[in-house]
C-alpha cells in the first residue's frame, strides 16, 4: 500500500529532528528541512555528468541546496531561481555570474531578491538542469516536497515555455534518511527526480515520464494569483 505524503512528511521530519541530522534553521518542520552533510551532497551532485554539462541552472531558494547555488556560481553557471509563490509578473530571479561580486551574500534566500535581477519567463534562457528540494524521495525518484506544489508549478510552467522537456534532468539533494524504499501515491503532475544524491551515494533511479506542461483542472484556484499562468492561458487561446 502507497505512504501518505503528508504522514511520510511529518515522518521524515521527526526523525531529521530526533536523530540530530538536522540544521538550521529549525525546526526541519514545515519547510524543505535543512541536513548535516549538505555540502558533501553538493559536491556529489558536482561530479555527475549533468552538472558538468550545465550552463544554466534552475534551482530552488531553501537552506539545505545553498551549497549547490554557490558551487554554481562558482563554476560559472547561470543560477535561476522562482520568486516565492510565482506571485510577481517578472517571476524569476536571474543570478548571473559575471554580474555579481559576492556570491555567497547572493545566494541566500534573502539576498537573492536583492542581488539577483527579477525577470520574466522570456528572459530566461533554456535550462540544462534543475535542482529541487525535497522533504523525502524515494528510491524510484518519487518527491516529496513541503505540500504546497510550486516546485512542480514551476517546472510545468518551464515546460509550457519550452524552457525545459522530457530530456531535461532533474535532480535534488537529500540526507540519506530522507531516502524512502515504500512506494508513495504521486500524481501525474509530480515530477520525478533522475538524480538523488545524499553526502553518501548517488542514485539513478529509472526514467519516468515527465509531466508535459501545466494541468489546468489542478490550479484554477491559483489563476487570480499568479500572473504567469494568466499569460499563459490567455496564450493557449
Amino acid at each position: 500500500m502507497a505512504l501518505d505524503k503528508q504522514a511520510l512528511r511529518e515522518r521524515v521530519w521527526d526523525d531529521l529532528e530526533e536523530s540530530g541530522v538536522a540544521r538550521f534553521p529549525f525546526p526541519p518542520h514545515g519547510r524543505i528541512p535543512n541536513f548535516a552533510g549538505a555540502s558533501d551532497a553538493a559536491d556529489r551532485l558536482a561530479d555527475q555528468p549533468e552538472w558538468t554539462d550545465a550552463t544554466t541552472i534552475k534551482a530552488n531558494p531553501d537552506a539545505p541546496q545553498l551549497p549547490v547555488r554557490r558551487r554554481a556560481l562558482r563554476e560559472g553557471m547561470t543560477v535561476y531561481m522562482a520568486v516565492p509563490r510565482l506571485r510577481d509578473e517578472k517571476c524569476f530571479l536571474k543570478l548571473d555570474p559575471d554580474d555579481l561580486e559576492d556570491y555567497d551574500a547572493a545566494t541566500t534566500v534573502s539576498g537573492s531578491s536583492e542581488h539577483g535581477e527579477q525577470i520574466g519567463p522570456e528572459e530566461i534562457d533554456r535550462i540544462d538542469l534543475i535542482v529541487s528540494g525535497s522533504v523525502a524521495v524515494t528510491e524510484a525518484g518519487g518527491r516529496i516536497g513541503k505540500g504546497e506544489g510550486y516546485s512542480d508549478l514551476e517546472y510545468a510552467v518551464l515546460r509550457e515555455l519550452g524552457l525545459v522537456d522530457e530530456e531535461t534532468p532533474v535532480a535534488t539533494t537529500v540526507h540519506e534518511r530522507q531516502v524512502v524504499d515504500e512506494p508513495v501515491a504521486l500524481a501525474a503532475h509530480d515530477v520525478a527526480m533522475e538524480l538523488v544524491v545524499t553526502p553518501d551515494r548517488v542514485v539513478r533511479p529509472e526514467r519516468s515520464d515527465q509531466p508535459t506542461g501545466l494541468d489546468w483542472d489542478l490550479i484554477d484556484d491559483r489563476r487570480d494569483e499568479i500572473p504567469v499562468l494568466r499569460r499563459l492561458e490567455e496564450a493557449s487561446r
